[in-house]
C-alpha cells in the first residue's frame, strides 16, 4: 500500500537522517549514553560537554548567547514555564496579561488557568490576515501588564506577527515579551540581538529533530525571573529540573546547525512551491486563501465553499492533510482561529491547511492539486472546473 503524501509539516516534521544519526550514537553502551550532570566520570563529562555543544547550536540559529538557552519537553512546556514562570514571578507587580485569541492552545489554555488564579487576560483579535499590530499591544497595555505573549508564525494560517515592532512598543514597559517561535525555528531568519524578546519557546519537531525536546530563551539582560514549574534537581540553573535527555538534545542542536546552513535558500524553494500550488488550486470555484498571503510559504490554509469538510478530507484520502492545529484535531467545531479572523462556520468547517517542507516536491504539489480538483468536481456533482 503506498503511502499518502504528506503535507502535514506544521503538525511535525520527520527526523532528518543526519539528526537520527547522531542521536543514535547517544543511546547504547557504545555511545555517549551517560548522564550528563554525573560529573565524576570521563562518560558524564562527554555526555555533557555534548549537550552543551547542542546549546550553543540552537543559541546561533537565534543570536542568543548559550546561557539563555533553557532545554524543555517542547514548546508546550516552554510557554508553561514563561506565561506561569513570570506570573508567580511577578504577581506583586501586576497580574494582567496580554495576548491574543488566535494563539496556540499551550498558551490560551495555560492563560485560562492563570484567569482561574486571578489574573486579568488581555485576549487582542487579530486582523483578517491574522495579524497583531504593535499600536494595538500598546493599546492595550495597563500599568500593571507584566507579560504579553504572542506567536511568531500562526501554526494554521502561516500569518508572521512583527516581534521586532511590538518588542519596539514594549522597550519603554515593564511587561516582558513572550514569543512563541515553535513554526518559525529554523525557518524565518531570528536574531535576538537585535530583537528585544525577553523570552522565545522552541520546538525540535517543527523542525525536523525529534519530539520530546525543546527549548525556552531567557535573556539574560532583561533579568526576567523565572517561577520554576518542575522541581527535582535544580537542573537548568534552577529554572527546570530533570535528568536531560542526550540524545534528544544532541537531536535538537543537530536539527538547528543544518537550519542554519539552509534557511535562505529553503524559504526560497517553499515560496516557489506554495506560488505553484497556489496558482493551481486557486483558480478553482469556491476557494479562498485564509491568512496573510505573503505569510509563512510553508503553511496554505484553503476554505473549499459549499462542501463538507469530513467529507471533503475523506476524499484526500492519498494526502497526508490537517483540517488545523494537531492539537486540536480530535474536535468537530470548527477552528477557532479561522473563526477568530472572521471566517463564517461554514467556510471554517470546509478549511484544509497544507503544510510543505523540506522533502516535499513540485511533482507531489502538482499530484496533490490534481487530487483536490478531482475531489471537488465529485462532491459538488460535477459542477466543478478545473481550470
Amino acid at each position: 500500500m503506498s503511502l499518502p503524501i504528506y503535507l502535514d509539516y506544521a503538525a511535525t516534521t520527520p527526523v532528518d537522517p543526519k539528526v537520527a544519526e547522531k542521536m543514535a550514537a547517544c543511546l547504547t553502551l557504545e555511545g555517549n549514553f551517560a548522564n550528563p550532570a554525573s560529573r565524576s566520570h570521563l562518560l558524564g563529562w562527554q555526555a555533557e560537554a555534548a549537550v552543551e555543544n547542542s546549546r550553543r547550536q540552537v543559541a546561533q540559529l537565534i543570536g542568543a548567547d548559550v546561557r539563555e538557552i533553557v532545554w524543555t519537553s517542547g514548546a508546550t512546556e516552554a510557554d508553561n514555564l514563561a506565561i506561569k514562570g513570570v506570573a508567580e514571578a511577578y504577581a506583586d507587580r501586576g497580574r494582567h496579561i496580554i495576548t491574543s485569541t488566535i494563539e496556540h492552545k499551550a498558551v490560551l489554555d495555560t492563560c485560562a488557568y492563570l484567569e482561574s488564579r486571578g489574573f486579568d487576560v488581555t485576549y487582542l483579535k487579530p486582523n483578517a490576515e491574522g495579524v497583531i499590530s504593535a499600536a494595538e499591544v500598546k493599546a492595550a497595555l495597563r500599568d500593571d501588564t507584566i507579560l504579553v505573549s504572542l506567536m511568531h508564525v500562526n501554526n494554521e494560517l502561516g500569518s508572521i506577527n512583527d516581534i521586532a515592532a511590538i518588542a519596539d512598543r514594549l522597550r519603554d514597559h515593564q511587561a516582558f515579551f513572550h514569543v512563541d517561535a515553535a513554526q518559525s525555528l529554523g525557518k524565518l531568519s531570528l536574531n535576538l540581538a537585535d530583537i528585544a524578546v525577553d523570552l522565545m519557546s522552541l520546538s525540535a519537531h517543527k523542525c525536523y529533530g525529534p519530539k520530546g525536546i525543546g527549548a525556552l530563551f531567557v535573556r539574560r539582560r532583561s533579568r526576567c525571573e523565572i517561577a520554576p514549574q518542575i522541581h527535582g534537581g535544580g537542573h537548568e540553573r534552577g529554572m527546570r529540573s530533570g535528568t536531560l535527555a542526550t540524545h534528544q538534545i544532541v537531536g535538537f542542536g543537530e536539527a538547528c546547525a543544518l537550519a542554519m546552513d539552509h534557511l535562505v535558500e529553503e524559504q526560497a524553494r517553499l515560496q516557489s512551491l506554495k506560488q505553484g500550488f497556489l496558482d493551481a488550486v486557486l483558480p478553482l470555484t469556491g476557494v479562498q486563501l485564509n491568512g496573510q498571503a505573503d505569510g509563512w510559504p510553508g503553511i496554505v490554509n484553503l476554505s473549499f465553499a459549499d462542501v463538507d469538510g469530513e467529507l471533503l478530507l475523506m476524499a484526500l484520502k492519498d494526502l497526508a492533510v490537517s483540517t488545523g492545529s494537531a492539537c486540536a484535531s480530535a474536535s468537530l467545531e470548527p477552528s477557532y482561529v479561522l473563526r477568530g479572523i472572521g471566517c463564517s462556520e461554514a467556510l471554517a468547517l470546509s478549511s484544509v491547511r497544507f503544510s510543505f517542507g523540506r522533502y516535499t516536491s513540485a511533482e507531489e504539489l502538482a499530484r496533490a492539486a490534481t487530487m483536490v480538483a478531482d475531489a471537488l468536481a465529485r462532491l459538488r456533482g460535477g459542477a466543478q472546473q478545473a481550470v
